[in-house]
């Protein structure tokens, strides 16, 4: 039976268009679409269970797969099967995650599993920016308890002009990369890099990407309404109770609100809060803790939580005293590390990162093989929170989603500020030492000061901030808190984190959790992050001032040299002999690529020894010496032979060439040793390759006055027997290059009796 098929069509300009379809694949998940433009197909299903999990919370996972099939490629590694997500992948999660789970019910706890799939890549198409509306689509066909609908999209500016989900290629000329989550109402999450952008190109970035939005929400729903929208599952609430709640806030909300005015430190005010709620629990009998024990917490953090906001919103004052534009004190400090290439602490109010900086040669670039893009990083940051950063002991498992996003976030803050010739692969660690509101920012900052500590010459300093929000949507009150406290971003409405240099902003996340944010509050906040940036700057610019001219003594030192391809198998040297040896003789790292535009070699040189690196450059500088005809060069005598003596350019250490016995004086010459030694050095004439030896030809006589009555041998006649094979000289060279002189060979002595011939004249 052939399945019906239903299908939505969305146009994106340019002739591009985004299809959504069902009906064909995966009909016993609650809900299943294929997403394609161009050749990109994404398969999305979403299930959910019928019965509530035994948790305070929505066990949503969303899984994002790429498919090495997807491009006609093999998985890399021994087993050729995908295994553990890439971290590109995990960042498309958490893209999506971030705007599905707030639209869930608050009291909905059912495992809930939505899982998107490439399955066909199209090099043109990203199809990172086809996963939220995957996702959504598919839950709009199920019967979830989901508030609206919702969609993702790129924008890019190219030449001024803003382009819905560009492709790779207008990427690279774009000024900014930004993706957007929104419903109709209202724009949810954003996050992105820029160059140096203002807070009004931005805001127009996010109103452009929120228009083309709402038109892949209207398609979803008319999909739905295609396909049949199941009604909305019934699930069994949370239990409440009014008379509770209201106990619980009369016991709570006064008290807390006093704690919060008092303006203690985090570890302080947390065992206040604590005290508080043991009393509200110490008010009721053990029975009714049982029966209701669940319920007094949720209801006493809901009263925490208001109280909280009313202090900020009525008195603008925060849970630490600060006045809401108000920065934590910063203290700062380089150079922490001895042993490191750079090293710097940036420490804010609660909040310490320890950023340390190491170079490398493109050996170590960070290597990415996903199905939708193959490439390196030549600047990376990896970002690590260990549990004691806030004060607990929890197992470790690995790096989890959170790590790999923050550090994403603070490498994209960075990147375009690390000068395009930077020779070195550069790598940023940051250990997050302590933690109370906006570790990823204080990332940005230490990293600043690590890279310009190391002597990396960035253009410019780069700071972050991370701001907050608290808004009353009855009163029309709202407050934009700058450089929030982990308290102040659980029970906000906002956590914005922008990142920028004193001229622009470069990276941005955010996530909204109240519908229908204004776009003048999104402005009132850019530029009051902005003022908070600039002052977060300042304390860095006290701190390093600029970038260190050089690297440290201690570390790599890298020369890049270009040579012609035809030089890189001279330097390398048969089964790599050559180049081995010179690193081991030089205590070098060198490292060959070929550039295939240019067609030629990169050669690194990293070396802690300028000695070492001289040396590496000598070696090169002798590859690709090239003697011009009929020029006039030093040699040194490096070898005796009864042939001949070989000899080192001087200019050229290592490149030799054979100045033959009959070329070092006009006399006739018994033994070489007649006329130079070991060492010795004088001038010599470089004539070319000769045409019957096939090898180069060099000269000492030629530079020599003739001696009087010198008289030069005339040219042999050619004759049958000499042309049977291009000459008697031509047979693997001259003659004398086969054992010797003659005479060293003893056969003119054999001639003593013969009739001496005439061509002997000159002797």
């Amino acid at each position: 039976m052939i399945p019906k098929v239903f299908r939505e069509v969305i146009d994106l300009g340019d002739g591009r268009t985004i299809s959504i379809e069902t009906g064909k694949l995966a009909k016993q998940a609650h809900g299943s679409v294929v997403v394609q433009s161009g050749n990109c197909m994404l398969l999305c299903t979403v299930v959910s269970n019928y019965k509530q999990s035994d948790v305070d919370f929505l066990p949503l996972t969303v899984d994002y797969r790429e498919k090495f099939a997807a491009s006609g490629r093999y998985p890399g590694g021994f087993f050729k099967r995908e295994a553990r997500p890439s971290d590109g992948e995990v960042l498309v999660m958490r893209l999506v995650d971030r705007v599905l789970r707030p639209l869930f019910p608050a009291d909905y706890h059912a495992e809930t599993q939505v899982m998107i799939q490439l399955m066909s890549h199209d090099e043109n198409v990203m199809p990172d920016a086809m996963a939220g509306l995957a996702a959504s689509a598919a839950i709009q066909l199920s019967d979830f308890p989901f508030e609206c609908a919702i969609s993702e999209a790129r924008v890019g500016r190219v030449n001024g002009e803003f382009i819905i989900n560009p492709t790779r290629a207008q990427l690279l000329e774009s000024d900014l990369d930004i993706m957007v989550g929104a419903s109709v109402d209202s724009v949810m999450m954003v996050e992105g890099e820029m160059h140096e952008i203002s807070e009004e190109e931005m805001t127009d970035a996010i109103k452009f990407a929120h228009d083309a939005i709402k038109i892949q929400c209207e398609a979803q729903i008319r999909l739905a309404e295609a396909f049949g929208k199941k009604p909305t599952r019934e699930y069994e609430p949370e239990p409440t109770n009014e008379d509770l709640e209201k106990k619980v806030r009369a016991l709570t909300y006064d008290k807390v609100y006093a704690v919060a005015r008092a303006a203690s430190a985090k570890h302080d005010r947390t065992a206040a809060f604590d005290a508080i709620k043991e009393e509200v629990k110490a008010s009721f009998t053990e029975e009714e803790l049982a029966e209701y024990g669940g319920m007094v917490s949720k209801y006493y953090y809901q009263a925490e939580k208001d109280a909280v906001r009313d202090l900020t919103l009525n008195e603008g004052l925060r849970l630490d005293g600060r006045k809401t534009d108000e920065i934590r004190p910063i203290w700062c400090e380089i150079d922490y590390l001895p042993s490191t290439h750079g090293s710097s602490i940036f420490t804010r109010g609660e909040t310490q990162a320890l950023a340390t900086v190491t170079l490398g040669t493109s050996r170590e670039a960070n290597q990415i093989d996903m199905p939708s893009f193959e490439g390196e990083e030549r600047f990376y940051l990896h970002y690590n929170f260990p549990p004691f950063s806030t004060g607990e002991a929890r197992p470790i498992r690995g790096t989890s989603r959170r790590e790999v996003g923050h550090g994403n976030l603070a490498q994209r803050a960075l990147k375009n500020m690390i000068p395009a010739d930077c020779p070195y692969t550069v790598r940023v660690v940051s250990e997050v030492l302590e933690s109370n509101g906006s570790s990823s920012m204080a990332t940005v900052c230490s990293a600043t000061m690590a890279l310009m500590d190391a002597g990396v010459q960035l253009k410019k300093p780069v700071s972050g901030i991370a701001m907050g929000l608290i808004s009353d949507a009855e009163s029309g009150k709202y407050a934009v808190l700058s450089d929030i406290l982990g308290d102040e971003d659980h029970l906000g409405d906002m956590d914005f984190k922008v990142t920028g240099t004193a001229d622009g902003i470069t990276a941005c996340q955010m996530d909204i959790k109240v519908k229908g944010l204004s776009y003048e509050i999104l402005v009132n906040a850019l530029k009051q992050a902005r003022e908070g940036r600039l002052h977060i700057l300042g304390k860095l610019i006290e701190t390093i001032a600029e970038p260190n001219a050089d690297v440290k003594a201690h570390a790599p030192k890298m020369i890049t040299r270009v040579i012609p391809n035809e030089f890189i198998g001279a330097l390398i040297g048969p089964g790599g002999k050559v180049i081995q040896e010179l690193q081991k003789a030089t205590k070098t790292t060198i490292v060959i690529n070929e550039d295939p535009i240019t067609e030629e070699g990169i050669v690194e040189i990293l070396g802690t020894n300028q000695e070492g690196i001289d040396a590496v450059l000598t070696k090169i500088d002798s590859l690709l010496f090239k003697p011009t005809v009929c020029g006039s060069y030093i040699v040194k005598v490096i070898k005796m032979l009864d042939f001949g003596a070989v000899v080192e350019y001087a200019d050229a250490p290592g490149n030799e060439v054979l100045l033959h016995v009959s070329e070092l004086a006009w006399e006739r010459t018994e033994n070489v040793s007649d006329v130079v030694n070991m060492g010795d050095v004088f001038e010599v004439k470089y004539f070319g390759v000769d045409p019957k030896t096939r090898k180069e030809k060099v000269s000492r006589k030629a530079l020599l006055e003739k001696p009087e009555g010198y008289v030069a041998r005339p040219p042999r006649e050619s004759n049958d027997r000499d042309n049977r094979s291009g000459g008697r000289d031509s047979r693997g060279g001259s003659r004398d290059s086969r054992g010797g002189s003659r005479d060293n060979r003893g056969r003119d002595d054999r001639r003593d009796d013969r009739k001496p011939r005439e061509d002997k004249k000159e002797d």
